[in-house]
């Protein structure tokens, strides 16, 4: 099995899973420390996320980091300080699965 490309996110970051519930229910996310919101790309598509610098480092995950990619680009067109988890669930699963 090989190691994941990205680490496990920081603590801080809140973690915006963009997955449907029956995705989310199918795959649960590990118990990460983070705060997680649940959100869609719609919600980010039409500034409906009610989202702000406030709320500090935002990290967006998907099924397989393709709607997370353009969520961080929307957000960050914002101006809000937002990144894509590189390789979506399956990634952070695998970075679970490893950590020290």
């Amino acid at each position: 099995m090989s190691l994941p490309s990205a680490p496990l996110p920081p603590p801080e970051d809140l973690l915006i899973d963009l997955r449907s519930g029956a995705l989310r229910a199918a795959t649960p996310l590990p118990p990460l420390p983070n705060r997680t919101l649940l959100l869609s790309l719609d919600d980010i598509e039409e500034g409906a996320h009610g989202l702000t610098a406030a709320a500090g480092t935002l990290l967006v995950v998907c099924e397989r980091g393709v709607r997370s990619t353009l969520a961080a680009r929307l957000l960050r067109a914002e101006g809000l300080n937002a990144s894509a988890y590189e390789g979506g669930v399956p990634a952070l699963l695998a970075a679970w699965e490893h950590k020290p």
